[in-house]
């Protein structure tokens, strides 16, 4: 059975860019990001890769540690780094994963427990190592995604997708479609407009089901 939101993520200790980690230890009381990619010094990864360099400051500010992981060694990934600075002309400022063994991508249910590295091996016989975890400092997973390799990540939707996470972690409350910082959040079910007012302020019940309110201040 795979995995599933609330899961508590598989923890594991692997070699990397910046030394050894174990997954939990490194989380420690931040969110995570872990995004996977089947193979070193290929176009799209190393796109998405430079887009997580140039928005370092934003998961930052967020509490938030990005990981990344990809299906190589450590010394391709540091030869990799430097086209991925070269390309966001922005520093690759946190640790890529060497899944080499295919351990992670394994325990997070990325690719079956059979699979292995052919030799010649392309990007294709790796190709579902290409999900997105935000994690929890709980070290429970939150959200997963998962892309085709035709398909580069929106790391601006994976931003938006974090400041929800993190504005109903814990809350009676829910983001509607395409929500966005600041907007107004929906109000859960489980409290009686009594309740949903007393916590939230004033109600804008379109629907007995569906009632918006201002976003709690973080």
């Amino acid at each position: 059975m795979g995995l599933r939101i609330n899961d508590v993520a598989p923890d594991f200790t692997a070699d990397s860019t910046a030394g050894e980690l174990s997954l939990h230890e490194w989380i420690g009381d931040s969110y995570a990001v872990l995004f996977s990619h089947p193979k070193d010094f290929t176009p799209i990864c190393t796109t998405e890769f430079g887009s997580v360099a140039q928005l370092v400051p934003e998961f930052e500010k967020r509490n938030t540690k990005v990981m990344g992981i990809s299906v190589d060694t450590v010394e391709q990934h540091v030869g990799w780094k430097r086209d991925i600075e070269t390309f966001a002309n922005a520093k690759a400022d946190f640790p890529i994963i060497d899944d080499s063994s295919l351990k992670v991508a394994k325990l997070f249910d990325m690719l079956p427990a059979d699979a292995y590295l052919p030799d010649g091996r392309t990007a294709a016989h790796s190709a579902t190592v290409r999900t997105v975890f935000i994690i929890g400092p709980d070290k429970k997973i939150r959200l997963t995604m998962t892309y085709p390799m035709s398909v580069g990540r929106n790391f601006a939707e994976i931003l938006r997708a974090l400041d929800a996470v993190q504005a109903t972690d814990g809350a009676p409350i829910a983001t509607p479609a395409n929500w966005m910082p600041g907007q107004d959040i929906v109000v859960s079910p489980g409290l009686d407009d009594d309740a949903a007012r007393a916590r939230f302020g004033e109600l804008d019940i379109r629907l007995p089901y569906l009632r918006f309110a201002r976003a709690p201040e973080s």
